[in-house]
């Protein structure tokens, strides 16, 4: 899917259904003057309803649907005929969709199963009708309830990627390159930043059969927090992945000082990424004799690195087995 094809962020709006009238209505039929009353309960408003669905992985689908409106319920008649209910209007999204009301920000739901429901607004009742309020002091009752009103708003929906593990690292770190070599996944590679406009999932196949899922996130620069950059368009996918590979080129001038800022980043947008499994990739690391990896990794970070090139394919199985290793801890 081409990157004007993935679409994480839509702004909809949203209106269940009325509930249908209860009917007023008195039975008269021949040689039954006085029938009393057999009106009919109002049928209920159609449901807006949120729909987990695993095949999706963006919300280009509500791009251009910015209505969303469920049927309304139908009145009711006399016979004591209850009148139909709305149509639901179900909404089919990825799993790692949040969604918030757009007037205050607050979250209201994320959908993270296959198949999970959840009314996001709900459809009117229906009105009662008049064969409810009859009584021995009022045996023909000529009112009956109205249909509840419809409910309406507008919400922001947010994809938020879902993946075991999330690369992080500048423009040009190798991430796409590394993705694209253990997995299926064929990101877009060039030598220019900002190269990977779209997070990109990839299976990266393991022993015996296991596997775990693998997102390129686009590159972070300092002050992304901020929105520079690419900046707040992506660091919210990185908040789903269940552990970090930070990648950083072996021919940084400083590997400690670029992962502490790329540490920096996601601290100041969520103190709580920083909870999450962390290891380290030294990518481009083919040209390295042995003497010199062992100077570099005198001034690395505490957390469990590897060096590894994804043109020569060295080190890569080593690097497999340390993010698997970290993920089942």
């Amino acid at each position: 899917m081409t990157g004007s094809n993935f679409v994480d962020y839509v702004k909809i709006f949203c209106r269940s259904g009325k509930g249908g009238a209860g009917s007023a209505h008195l039975r008269r039929e021949k040689y039954i003057p006085k029938g009393g009353p057999d009106g009919g309960d109002g049928g209920r408003g159609g449901h807006i309803i949120l729909k987990g669905n695993r095949q999706l992985w963006t919300l280009l689908h509500l791009k251009y649907k910015k209505h969303i409106i469920a049927g309304k319920g139908g009145n009711g008649a006399g016979a004591l005929k209850k009148g139909s209910d709305g149509s639901d209007e179900i909404i089919e999204v990825p799993l790692g969709t949040l969604v918030k009301d757009a007037e205050t920000g607050n979250s209201l739901v994320e959908i993270m199963e296959h198949d999970e429901e959840v009314i996001l607004l709900s459809g009117g009742r229906g009105g009662q009708g008049n064969d409810h309020f009859k009584s021995s002091t009022n045996q023909t009752p000529m009112y009956a309830q109205p249909g509840e009103p419809a409910l309406e708003g507008w919400f922001v929906m947010e994809l938020k990627v879902l993946a075991d593990v999330g690369l992080v690292g500048f423009p040009n770190a190798g991430k796409s390159t590394l993705l694209s070599r253990i997995s299926a996944a064929r990101p877009k590679i060039a030598d220019y930043a900002f190269t990977t406009l779209t997070p990109q999932l990839g299976i990266v196949s393991y022993y015996d059969d296991k596997s775990f899922i693998m997102a390129d996130i686009p590159g972070i620069i300092e002050g992304a927090h901020q929105g520079k950059g690419l900046g707040l368009r992506f660091l919210r996918h990185i908040e789903r992945n269940s552990m970090l590979l930070f990648i950083v080129p072996s021919d940084s001038d400083d590997i400690k000082k670029e992962y502490q800022v790329l540490l920096g980043e996601l601290e100041k947008y969520n103190p709580e990424m920083l909870d999450k499994e962390r290891v380290l990739g030294i990518s481009k690391s083919d040209f390295l004799d042995d003497e010199l990896k062992e100077e570099i990794s005198k001034d690395l970070p505490d957390i469990p690195y590897c060096y590894f090139s994804s043109i020569s394919g060295e080190g890569l199985a080593r690097l497999k087995d340390m993010v698997w290793n970290e993920l089942k801890m």
